[in-house]
């Protein structure tokens, strides 16, 4: 029924292209680093009381892990080597927490931010944003690679979101140079 709805608006707007009507256009998809990074429900947090987190700067994702088992993967990039590296040990989420911060000095703010460690000093947030909390194109392009971050964990916005909204205070926080998942949640379950 669709697809002859479709062939029908198609054929009427190549009659009338002449006179100046045109089909509408459709919307570009949604960047990647808008949307969720796995394609299936985040878990619900409520069923899982001892989930925690896992980031793994050598593959640049952030696993939300429970019992032995990785729940979701979220695409995420840490901070860059020398003083703006991402400290990496065992951390809780604390605190401190709010949809949006800008930060003069770097010129970069984010939404939906989440601290981990120095209270409010290293976040999990979403990709950059501008002064007026429009995202940077350019820096979220990067998500998922090691990027421009100051020692934060940057995640999709719909991650970010997500995160913010559902990650208790007290959530335990692993943050690794090894790429070894297997490894690294066995050892920290």
């Amino acid at each position: 029924m669709r697809k002859t709805i479709f062939k029908l608006l198609l054929v009427l707007g190549l009659c009338f292209a002449g006179l100046g009507t045109t089909l509408p256009v459709q919307a570009k998809s949604t960047p990647f680093w808008q949307r969720p990074s796995e394609k299936k429900a985040y878990p619900n947090v409520k069923k899982h009381p001892k989930l925690w987190v896992l980031v793994s700067k050598k593959t640049e994702r952030t696993y939300l892990v429970d019992n032995g088992k990785i729940l979701y993967t979220m695409l995420s990039s840490t901070g860059s080597k020398g003083e703006n590296s991402t400290p990496t040990g065992t951390f809780t989420i604390q605190d401190e927490r709010g949809d949006f911060f800008y930060n003069q000095n770097s010129g970069e703010g984010a939404k939906y931010w989440v601290s981990w460690k120095d209270h409010g000093i290293y976040l999990f947030h979403s990709v950059p944003t501008d002064q007026n909390g429009n995202f940077i194109t350019k820096e979220a392009n990067q998500l998922g690679k090691r990027a421009n971050s100051h020692g934060c964990v940057r995640l999709s916005v719909a991650d970010a979101k997500w995160f913010y909204q559902n990650i208790q205070t007290g959530t335990k926080v692993v943050i690794s140079n090894s790429g070894n998942i297997k490894h690294l949640v066995k050892s920290h379950s």
